[in-house]
């Protein structure tokens, strides 16, 4: 029961970041919005990691694998938020959501076997995204380019994909609050750090309650799908898999995104397809 509730406040929490991200990159760059969402989460969450302590595990390859983690994880935002530019939610969100797919195939990559289902799922994924991508729009938002938001999005989806590994490797090393710190050391560190120096971390006041939105609910998010996934990771990680279905219903109530018969047909797809991994690599 602790995973189901967990595991649904990580997808609305995540769906929330989500379709607050897209309405901050309208109004600001996505490298800024970035950069002040996890310079926020730094500020909430460092003296949580500071209280509990300096972990000797912190040391050696953890300490590389802390820092793909967090490279991983700040890619997958930028190149999330420059989709989310250019494409609605209900298509860009769960193209993402197929982080887990591609940890899985580089595992496979890597020298771990894949079992037929598996590979299934994998398939039906891909067949999702394409249909999605090429499917007509049937109420275009302004400046939409579809084809582009899903190339990003799949970029994002692979860079995600690649600091899920690295968190893989920190499972059960770090405690919960050292665990939220990679993304958001180093996005203050090779982020929002050089953007002050450059003059280019840019911030209005249009863009201020999405950042924080963002900042706090991805915090949020993450710390709800690790005390879920104690309790159960393959319930933890289906239901959080589902933020994408969230935000898609998010964007469509709060602002009229309407996706075609055919791109719900593909974001279908992506989403069956991700459960079923999800529950089959668990």
């Amino acid at each position: 029961m602790i995973a189901v509730v967990l595991g649904l406040a990580t997808a609305l929490t995540w769906a929330v970041s989500t379709v607050a991200g897209s309405r901050a990159v309208r109004v600001l760059d996505q490298y800024s919005v970035v950069a002040w969402a996890m310079l926020l989460g730094l500020v909430v969450t460092l003296p949580f990691a500071l209280a509990s302590g300096i972990p000797p595990e912190l040391s050696g390859a953890n300490l590389v694998w802390f820092g793909v983690a967090g490279a991983g994880n700040i890619g997958g935002l930028v190149l999330t938020y420059a989709a989310l530019r250019i494409g609605k939610v209900g298509l860009v969100a769960p193209v993402v959501a197929t982080e887990g797919a591609i940890a899985a195939l580089i595992s496979s990559l890597l020298g771990e076997s894949l079992a037929p289902l598996v590979v299934l799922a994998l398939a039906v994924i891909v067949v999702g995204v394409v249909v999605s991508s090429v499917a007509p729009d049937p109420a275009p938002i302004e400046h939409e380019r579809p084809v582009r938001a899903v190339l990003l999005a799949s970029c994002a989806a692979v860079v995600f994909g690649l600091g899920l590994l690295a968190v893989g490797r920190l499972s059960g090393e770090l405690p919960v609050a050292w665990s939220l710190l990679p993304a958001r050391v180093v996005g203050v560190l090779v982020l929002a750090i050089p953007l002050v120096i450059l003059r280019r971390l840019h911030l209005n006041r249009a863009a201020v309650p999405f950042i924080v939105t963002v900042g706090l609910a991805e915090v949020v998010g993450f710390t709800s799908f690790a005390f879920a996934a104690r309790d159960s990771v393959a319930v933890a990680s289906v239901l959080a898999s589902q933020f994408a279905t969230f935000a898609a219903v998010i964007a469509y109530v709060v602002y009229r995104e309407r996706l075609g018969r055919l791109q719900i047909l593909g974001v279908a797809l992506v989403v069956g397809g991700v459960s079923a991994l999800a529950l089959l690599s668990a």
